[in-house]
């Protein structure tokens, strides 16, 4: 748009950026503060549409440089807030946060994001009291009790977080189930059939199937597992269910269903221990495939690797590392590194070299069953926050996961150990970001692991 005005560039950076044509809009978002640098409200925005791509270094400069121009602006105070949060300034947020609410009372977003951040710090009987009086204050407010529900469970209050947690259908990130056959409501199920449906990610499946039996405690005349086919020949032979497939069964089959993870509601209800993970079921073909792929390795002290989760979870940026990190590594005498990743980001893996120092031995994976056949021939597993952390933890096999500095509920906190996977050691980043960290205590730990 050469030799537009500063305004009709401000519209059309506006109008790109609603339609979600992000790289159209940055362009012309460019143009525009490069002839109106003292926009407050388009620096904003350009922060927020930056964020909303993942450059957050980039997303703070412009959030920081919106409320140099604009100190008492609502608006930039509050995505200024978003930005370092991002980035695990939660101190400086909170502040934000409180200053934005003062002003704006009315404002539940703040209200929601200062339980988010209470708990981000740390500080879960704060958080939780907070998040209960809001919810008590606004009990429409979805957010409010997500986060209190979130909050519950990182402080290891799972009866009252797991029953808040069924709110999360509400909140407009999922999207609400339509079936013909009710909702199971907690109650008997004598002579009634139950069908229980995955949810979310595969890593969830996996972690949560360990409460399956719980429905037993009804008396059902059968349990039925829909079940994705990925994990399909993990979850053959799953205790607790009757039947196992692929696809939706026919509406007569069952005269009811729950969702995966409701089922922690029921258990915690009567019994405050935390079940072990669910036996899943290694086939011996993939056994077979795993011992083919590491027998060129007999002597060598196996270690098997993964950098990424899902890149269409909203959070993977900040739980995942690049494949490089392991290049650190990759010098142990009598280590050799297996790959057990499978994904998009295995192309840079190949076309930096890796894949000569780390043995692929996973992008021919029909499914899960071949990553855990893997993992029974591994002497550890080093893994990020993803399905294979679960699924090595649910095998019993010696797992380092590695946590960024704002990690998943279930890890809590300042935590080496969790009673959700008794095999699993966490390494947990000391600042955000800092994987550098991280991989220099996996290393040492290695090193003393490995004879000379």
């Amino acid at each position: 748009m050469t030799g537009a005005g500063p305004e009709t560039l401000r519209d059309r950076a506006i109008a790109l950026h609603r339609a979600g044509k992000l790289a159209e809009a940055r362009s012309v978002y460019a143009a525009h503060l490069a002839a109106k640098p003292d926009d407050a409200g388009m620096w904003s925005n350009y922060g927020a549409l930056l964020r909303s791509e993942g450059r957050n270094d980039l997303a703070l400069l412009a959030q920081e440089r919106a409320v140099a121009l604009n100190p008492a602006g609502m608006a930039q105070l509050g995505n200024l807030a978003n930005a370092l949060s991002d980035l695990g300034h939660y101190e400086r947020a909170l502040e934000l946060r409180r200053e934005v609410l003062r002003r704006a009372p009315a404002d539940l977003s703040q209200k929601a994001m200062i339980g988010k951040a209470l708990r981000a710090l740390g500080r879960y009987a704060e958080g939780i009291a907070w998040l209960e009086q809001g919810v008590a204050d606004h009990p429409e407010e979805t957010e409010l009790r997500i986060q209190l529900s979130l909050t519950q469970l990182a402080a290891g209050r799972y009866a009252e977080g797991f029953r808040n947690f069924e709110v999360r259908w509400q909140t407009g990130e999922l999207k609400p189930r339509t079936m013909t056959r009710p909702q199971w409501a907690g109650d008997d199920l004598t002579g009634r059939t139950i069908l229980v449906m995955p949810e979310q990610g595969f890593g969830d499946a996996v972690t949560f199937a360990r409460f399956l039996p719980v429905l037993r405690r009804f008396n059902p005349v059968r349990v039925l597992l829909y079940c994705e086919k990925p994990l399909l020949r993990l979850f053959q032979g799953v205790a607790g269910v009757d039947w196992i497939g692929p696809e939706m069964p026919a509406v007569a089959e069952y005269d009811v269903w729950t969702n995966m993870m409701d089922l922690p509601t029921r258990h915690f209800a009567d019994d405050s221990g935390i079940p072990p993970p669910v036996e899943l079921h290694v086939p011996e073909d993939s056994r077979d495939r795993a011992r083919a792929i590491t027998a060129p390795f007999a002597d060598a002290f196996k270690v098997g690797v993964v950098w990424c989760g899902s890149v269409t979870y909203r959070g993977n940026a900040f739980r995942s590392f690049s494949h490089a990190e392991f290049h650190r590594l990759l010098d142990l005498r009598g280590v050799q590194l297996f790959s057990l990743y499978k994904g998009p980001e295995l192309a840079a893996f190949h076309a930096d070299g890796t894949a000569g120092f780390i043995v692929d031995a996973a992008s021919t994976d029909r499914d899960l069953a071949d990553c855990a056949g893997m993992m029974t021939e591994m002497d550890l597993i080093v893994t990020s926050d993803t399905v294979t952390a679960h699924l090595a933890g649910s095998l019993g096999r010696p797992v380092w996961t590695l946590l960024h500095w704002d990690a998943f509920w279930l890890w809590q906190l300042d935590r080496e150990r969790t009673p959700w996977y008794p095999s699993m050691q966490l390494i947990r980043q000391d600042r955000p970001r800092d994987w550098a960290g991280v991989m220099a205590r996996v290393r040492e730990r290695l090193a003393a692991m490995v004879p000379p």
